[in-house]
């Protein structure tokens, strides 16, 4: 409990290499996290992977805290800036889809 008495909301990363494709090991796993249905989600927001495991977070009702990579700003170290920033946010768990030795997925894991 944090210092109001209130509970905080779990939270779960999830990171996800562009090529991941196995949505079943995905759901199952993500399902495991749901718990009460009220844990929060945190994302990197990508195109490919990240935001399939957000919409089936969203599609059980659930929250997502996205955390977009800031591209024109951090140029090519953006993501990797973004990794550091969800991981920072202490999350209770974090789920690595990593296929193909993605670095990114792996960065964060």
């Amino acid at each position: 409990m944090g210092t109001s008495g209130r509970r905080q909301r779990r939270r779960v990363l999830v990171t996800v290499s562009r090529t991941w494709t196995d949505w079943q090991t995905m759901r199952a796993a993500l399902a495991e996290q749901w718990g009460d249905g009220t844990a929060v989600l945190v994302s990197g927001g990508c195109p490919r992977g990240d935001r399939d495991a957000e919409r089936i977070w969203t599609g059980w009702g659930g929250t997502v805290e996205r955390h977009p990579a800031d591209w024109r700003r951090h140029g090519r170290a953006a993501g990797f800036r973004r990794n550091a920033e969800m991981v920072a946010t202490s999350a209770d768990i974090c789920l690595a889809f990593i296929h193909d030795q993605s670095r990114g997925a792996s960065h964060t894991a």
